[in-house]
């Protein structure tokens, strides 16, 4: 009996497992019942019985059970599983059910066996639910269990079995009372941890795991001790001693054994409860993941349902009648009011009032009759003032703006143009495997995974920059311009017009090599050339230089500077625009504003621009403030609206632009300006007084097609077509670029690859002598652009690349024997 009792105490197999490997100590009779921890794999005999859910324990044996006064207590085999006690009246179930007895020593071991499913196979006699049960005792072997109108009066073999039946019921009934609170939380409301209250939970399991371990080892002295002590008794047991004190001595045994199963008991409700404490992590964790799901979700459909919504709006704008409408009651009410699209407003009958952006200076604009201009009685200050008739360009420029389109020749000492193309091959319909993507990522430098052609189009920033030149006709406008006010105008609708071809652009364009050039040699057609040639490569700097025969010239060095954000990337142009005009002198001096790619992640990519323009001429001191408002579901807006106001070296306001970056400019002559009432963000507003707009730019249409030919315009279209006696490093002979545009997108892939290896090497080449020129202190001049140079601008005192000329000397003369080779 002490060997069997040290065997059972050997460990922290649980309560159950321990209870079936001790022998009964009343009647030194091998139990036939047995218990299993369920999920632990317990090693009692019914180790083959139906696995019961994690956390909770299956304990089986003999019982006598009360039937009537006629056949009084008759044996039963009880099955106490997941807070459910049953019981079957065939002891087929102990023959069949998979267990036998070997001893060992003198020691009852379970021998495991297969097929215990045959208890399952018999008749269920009855079951009662320990959670809702009343639980009693009445004397040293009965039990009673009393679950409503059910009542089983059952008798155990001896006290000490008694206890073990007693003390599993307990614990079944405990757990099933937890299991069906557990269920009721889970079924209401539940907030999930967030992700600071998801690593809060890991720390107190790993101290109750801890603290486990110190109980386990307190089990092991308990069991050590307690099997010491039982040896003992066991050898005064033997010895020859009064009858009363044997049976001291036998209650003292089994005092002793009922003091371990308590200890054992104590260890598998500290191991239930770690089990329950992690299954509510987890519960909690699959919680938290499900909402941010559903936070995903919602706010994908929000965006394509503000999306719809705009969409709506822009059709409905554009229906003839409304247009029409609109239009009409624009022109013929006195002192109505035009917002930037030109909607008519219910808030007043007569009038309608837009508001500036919130960071930009707040006005507000009053559309007069020129006629009747000057009203009786009007609260307008007058502080600035202007007349009809200094609306001078009504007739010449501002009508030719209105009338101008790209396939128009605008000036008479031109030539007729060239036949162009109009159309290339059409986009394949590719699908983008992410994995195909990732694997070649797998162990290299960031800076030398090849990003495929799938995400680009077929023209390099070099080419995108010189699309800005597509509205080109607003500066030869701007030229004949007498006032240095109304020349802003057109200057500020020209710095807007270069987004209008962003709108559905969502490709990537081609990175352009180091010394790789473009050049757009319009002067015998539309009166300019365009040459542009990539200065840097980390950080990638393009320098632009475009030379008019109408009286401009336009230079800039772009910095591209991009952040990705999660859900979106912002991509920031560094660097200054210069434009100038050859009669008056003037300068002037811009910035691009911040571009945004929603829908990086997951939805259909779109773009915004948001952000502020201060246009300045640094020969007058003019300056013109744009706003470009960024898109918000919320907000009552014309979607891509740009507003802003044109004013004088004094701070004079003279004109108010307003638009969208996508559509058209317009712009309205101030003829009086008043301080308003204050903003609800306490910031007091000014009332100008306008006359009727001019339209100063608007978009061309895309040509047919276009959705086939990543929404390119008619210039874009152009921009890659092969032409003959450009230099070798132009971007039109680059030839994963032109494979691309030829649909033949996997050898795009691999020849886009050699090109960046191959500017690689070169890299590589340069800083190997650079090293060598260090170390024989020699001084190493790097790389130097070929047809620019860095100069510090008198205007801004920024060092930039302007073009230092010869690239047209070297055309007419075919000579590119300075050019590198980078293809």
């Amino acid at each position: 009996m002490g060997k069997a009792a040290a065997l059972c105490g050997g460990g922290t197999r649980g309560l159950v497992s321990l209870l079936s490997a001790v022998p009964c100590l009343a009647c030194h009779e091998l139990p036939a019942m047995s218990a299993e921890p369920g999920g632990r794999g317990g090693g009692g005999p019914a180790g083959g019985a139906p696995a019961a859910p994690p956390g909770s324990d299956t304990y089986k044996g003999w019982l006598f059970k009360w039937t009537n006064y006629l056949k009084g207590y008759q044996r039963r085999w009880f099955v106490l599983s997941n807070g459910l006690l049953s019981y079957y009246r065939s002891s087929a179930t102990v023959r069949s059910g998979g267990s036998s007895w070997k001893r060992l020593k003198n020691t009852p071991v379970p021998v495991r066996k297969m097929g215990t499913q045959a208890e399952m196979a018999h008749t269920c006699r009855g079951t009662i639910n320990l959670s809702t049960a009343h639980i009693d005792t009445e004397d040293s072997c009965n039990i009673v269990l009393s679950n409503g109108g059910r009542t089983y009066h059952l008798k155990a073999n001896s006290e000490v079995e008694r206890q073990r039946w007693v003390t599993a019921l307990e614990l079944a009934k405990a757990k099933a009372i937890r299991m069906r609170n557990n269920q009721s939380d889970d079924s209401g409301d539940e907030e999930p941890a967030s992700q600071s209250d998801k690593s809060e939970l890991h720390g107190p399991l790993k101290t109750l795991s801890s603290k486990l371990e110190d109980l386990s080892t307190c089990n092991e002295l308990i069991a050590k001790h307690g099997a010491a002590l039982q040896r003992s008794l066991s050898e005064l047991e033997n010895l020859r001693l009064p009858a009363d004190s044997g049976e001291k001595i036998k209650a003292v045994n089994e005092r002793a054994t009922l003091f371990r199963i308590t200890s054992n008991a104590m260890i598998n409700a500290c191991r239930d409860f770690l089990d329950l404490a992690e299954s509510h992590s987890r519960k909690w964790q699959r919680l938290l993941q499900h909402e941010r799901e559903q936070r995903i979700r919602l706010e994908e459909t929000i965006e394509q349902l503000a999306k719809q919504h705009n969409s709506l709006e822009r059709a409905c704008r554009g229906a003839p009648g409304l247009a029409t409408g609109t239009a009409s009651s624009a022109s013929a009410a006195k002192g109505s009011v035009q917002s930037a699209k030109g909607e008519a407003s219910d808030e007043d009958e007569e009038t309608e009032y837009f508001d500036a952006m919130e960071d930009a200076p707040a006005f507000i604009t009053v559309t007069a009759d020129p006629k009747h201009h000057r009203r009786s009685g009007s609260n307008l200050s007058g502080a600035s003032e202007g007349h009809p008739e200094d609306w001078t360009l009504e007739d010449s420029v501002f009508e030719s703006s209105n009338q101008s389109s790209y396939n128009e020749s605008t000036g008479k000492d031109l030539l007729p143009r060239k036949r162009r193309r109009t159309r290339i091959p059409d986009k394949p319909n590719y699908s983008l495997n992410l994995w195909s993507i990732m694997k070649n990522c797998i162990g290299k430098e960031l800076s030398k995974i090849p990003m495929p052609v799938n995400f680009n189009e077929p023209l390099s920033m070099l080419q995108r920059l010189t699309e800005d030149l597509e509205y080109h006709e607003l500066l030869d406008k701007a030229v004949k311009c007498e006032s240095s006010t109304e020349q802003m105008c057109f200057v500020a609708a020209f710095s807007v017009s270069s987004y209008s071809t962003t709108v559905h652009r969502t490709a990537k364009p081609f990175n352009p090599l180091l010394g790789e050039t473009f050049e757009l040699d319009r002067l015998e057609e539309l009166g300019f050339r365009s040459l542009c040639e990539q200065v840097s490569h980390h950080p990638p700097a393009a320098a632009h230089h475009v030379y008019s025969r109408r009286g401009w010239t336009l230079w800039q060095e772009i910095t591209i500077a991009s952040k990705f954000r999660g859900k979106y990337l912002s991509i920031m142009p560094l660097g200054a625009i210069h434009l100038e005009f050859h009669s008056s002198g003037n300068h002037y001096v811009w910035r691009k504003v911040t571009s945004t790619v929603h829908n990086i992640i997951v939805g259909k990519l779109w773009i915004d621009q948001s952000g502020e323009i201060e246009i300045v001429n640094h020969k007058s001191k003019d300056k013109c403030q744009l706003k470009f408002t960024p898109y918000s579901y919320f907000s009552r807006d014309v979607p891509r609206k740009v507003t802003g106001v044109v004013s004088d070296a004094e701070g004079k306001a003279h004109y108010v632009m307003s638009g969208t970056w996508d559509e058209k400019m317009e712009c309205s002559k101030i003829l009086h300006s008043s301080h308003g009432s204050t903003s609800t963000e306490g910031k007091q507003k000014t009332v100008y007084q306008t006359l009727s707009p001019k339209v100063l730019w608007r978009k061309y249409p895309l040509p047919d097609n276009a959705e086939n030919m990543y929404f390119f315009s008619e210039l874009a279209l152009t921009l890659n077509e092969p032409e003959e006696r450009v230099a070798p490093t132009d971007s039109r002979l680059r030839p994963d670029q032109r494979l691309m545009e030829s649909g033949r997108w996997d050898e795009a892939n691999v020849e886009k690859q050699r090109l960046e290896e191959k500017q690689r090497a070169v890299r590589r080449r340069r800083e190997a002598e650079a090293v060598e020129a260090m170390e024989e202190g020699k001084d190493y001049e790097g790389y130097l652009p070929l047809w620019f140079e860095r100069k510090v601008d008198a205007v801004t005192g920024e060092l930039i690349c302007v073009y230092k000329g010869g690239y047209w000397e070297a055309k007419d003369k075919q000579d590119w024997s300075v050019c590198p080779d980078i293809f």
